[in-house]
């Protein structure tokens, strides 16, 4: 037998809405993520606001990754997109953007912002290519180090 081709294992992981028992395994990408993960408390209080809204990407049962956003008026935020690790580079954070860009835009958004680390070069390129735009910068946004925050835009969902 040989190896699934890349296709493949494409079409075996999916996208779908985040619910509170996909708690456990969001937080594993979050702990594997970010250097002062959010709290089970923090998603429980994200998936009971009635703005937030929550994507997991899921292969095989197993969340390998997620993303959410606020919903206001007309403005979506970003609030987190994460994959683990070693599923980084597979072009995954666009199956995740471009699920969030849609939904935001079905829900009446015209434009969506975020932050991001000014030293996250690869997550700078994934939002580039939906057509944000660098539009200011946050001082010392990120509580574990002081980095600063880029703020970015996309103006036309």
């Amino acid at each position: 037998m040989g190896m699934s081709s890349w296709s493949e294992q494409m079409t075996s992981i999916m996208v779908r809405r985040m619910n509170t028992l996909d708690i456990d395994g969001v937080l594993v990408v979050e702990q594997q993520s970010f250097t002062t993960p959010w709290s089970r408390e923090g998603f429980v209080n994200e998936m009971n606001h009635e703005l937030s809204y929550y994507l997991v990407l899921v292969e095989a049962g197993n969340i390998i990754g997620y993303a959410g956003m606020w919903l206001i008026v007309d403005e979506a935020h970003v609030t987190n997109i994460a994959i683990l690790p070693e599923y980084r580079g597979r072009k995954l954070g666009n199956k995740l953007m471009t699920a969030l860009l849609e939904h935001a835009k079905a829900r009446g958004a015209t434009r969506m912002t975020l932050e991001v680390r000014a030293s996250n070069e690869v997550a700078q390129g994934l939002y580039n290519k939906f057509g944000f735009t660098s539009q200011g910068r946050r001082r010392n946004y990120y509580t574990d180090n002081k980095e600063d925050a880029l703020i970015m835009w996309c103006e036309e969902l």
